[in-house]
């Protein structure tokens, strides 16, 4: 018998009730394609409630967040529209968990990315915009401390992106070598290059499309990619964030 539903439902008592449960390996042992499992019926059933698949977001993007996990590769976790919020917004802290900040490249789908694309055919129908991600989970004292199976399980804590306007998407080489600043309440708190994102976020990009596709899942017009951090992660505090991409732009967001 399936334990699927079992942790659909772990997980939907922290959605529902606003307070983080236990992690799902202390109760059960799955497979990475159970956890995605999981990950799409929790989403099924918000679509089913009338929020909308918006695009998708990529995890574990450099060596370090991957030997946290002991995992080889990235994860992916499903934005759906009620969690992007466009910048220079304010959004309060209270209706979240235990946020993370991570600056990270957005690209917009302008076309339908067939599934066995190249880097240059996703160059060719994305834009990228400027983007601040802030990952939440639903579990107690998640980060570091979580697995593969639990991050996947609740979306690969999946909480909301705020995303600039998008500009046309610059060659490989210049993806590849993109500076980011990052203040908070006006200083600059770190720096890092888009090389960090698995040498060029348009790889990342790349290895979500063979792993949707290996879920019978692409990338369509209209959709939105989150596609890896810069930096590592830290907690997010209240205060101003503001995100600037050489040649890309800024975004901002103020947390409350």
């Amino acid at each position: 018998m399936s334990v699927i539903p079992e942790i659909l439902a772990h997980i939907e008592t922290a959605y529902e009730a606003h307070k983080p449960v236990s992690f799902i390996r202390e109760n059960y042992t799955i497979s990475e394609d159970e956890a995605y499992q999981v990950q799409h019926a929790f989403i099924n059933k918000r679509v089913q409630e009338g929020d909308s698949v918006a695009g998708y977001k990529i995890s574990m993007t450099s060596k370090e967040t991957q030997a946290i996990a002991d995992t080889h590769e990235p994860a992916y976790g499903t934005i759906l529209t009620s969690q992007v919020l466009q910048g220079d917004a304010e959004y309060a802290l209270s209706h979240l968990f235990s946020p993370l900040i991570e600056p990270e490249l957005m690209f917009f789908i302008n076309e339908d990315i067939s599934n066995n694309a190249d880097v240059q055919e996703i160059i060719e129908k994305t834009s990228v915009a400027p983007g601040i991600e802030i990952p939440d989970a639903r579990y107690i004292n998640w980060f570091p401390n979580f697995s593969l199976m639990d991050l996947l399980s609740d979306n690969t804590a999946t909480g909301r992106i705020v995303t600039g306007s998008p500009v046309p998407s610059p060659s490989i080489e210049k993806l590849g070598a993109i500076d980011l600043d990052l203040k908070y309440n006006g200083k600059t708190t770190h720096t890092g290059c888009s090389d960090a994102v698995l040498d060029n976020p348009v790889n990342a990009v790349k290895w979500l499309v063979e792993k949707l596709a290996s879920h019978n899942l692409s990338l369509q017009k209209g959709m939105v990619v989150s596609s890896g951090t810069f930096i590592s992660p830290f907690e997010a505090e209240a205060g101003e964030y503001l995100a600037s991409y050489r040649d890309i732009g800024s975004v901002k967001i103020t947390l409350i």
